[in-house]
C-alpha cells in the first residue's frame, strides 16, 4: 500500500511521517527508566536497520532488548503495510517519552519511610527509505541557502 492510496490515517503516523513512506513501532510502559533507554536509542538513531539489530544484538544494557524488539517490529511493519525493502530502511526518529511512575515506600531506620521511584518508559523508532532521508536532506540544505 503507498502513501497515496491511503485512506484512514491514524493522528499518530501523520505526526511522525505525515505524507512519507515509512512505519513506526511503540512500545509502551516499559519497565527501564527514560534516561536509560535513551542511552541505547541514541545509539541507533540514523543507522541502517540492519547495522542497528546487529549493534543491539551484543550492547550490554538492559534497554537493549526492547529496542531491538522495537526496530524488528518497525522494519517488519514497513515491509507489510508499505512493501517497502528491509535493506534500504534506516531509523529516521527514535524517542523516548515519560510513561507513568509507580511510587513505593521502603522502611528505614527508627521508623521513618523512604519513597521508591519505579519509572517507565515510552519508546518510538520510526523507520524510512534511506532515498527518502536523501532527498528531505537535499531539500533541507537548498531552502537555507546552500553550501556555505
Amino acid at each position: 500500500m503507498s502513501a497515496t492510496t491511503r485512506e484512514g490515517v491514524s493522528a499518530r503516523r501523520e505526526s511522525l511521517l505525515g505524507d512519507e513512506p515509512g512505519a513506526f513501532a511503540v512500545a509502551r510502559y516499559v519497565r527501564i527508566t527514560p534516561q536509560k533507554a535513551r542511552r541505547v536509542v541514541d545509539l541507533v538513531r540514523g543507522l541502517n536497520v540492519d547495522e542497528a539489530l546487529a549493534l543491539l544484538k551484543f550492547a550490554p544494557q538492559a534497554a537493549a532488548e526492547n529496542v531491538y524488539k522495537l526496530v524488528d517490529s518497525a522494519a517488519a511493519n514497513a515491509e507489510t503495510t508499505e512493501g517497502l525493502d528491509r535493506s534500504t530502511l534506516v531509523i529516521s526518529k527514535a524517542q523516548v517519552d515519560e510513561g507513568p511512575t509507580m511510587k513505593r515506600w521502603r522502611p528505614r531506620a527508627k521508623g521513618a519511610a523512604n519513597r521508591i521511584l519505579k519509572r517507565s518508559s515510552h519508546i518510538t523508532v520510526v523507520v524510512q527509505p534511506a532515498d527518502v532521508l536523501a532527498e528531505k536532506a537535499v531539500a533541507k540544505t537548498t531552502k537555507k541557502g546552500g553550501n556555505r
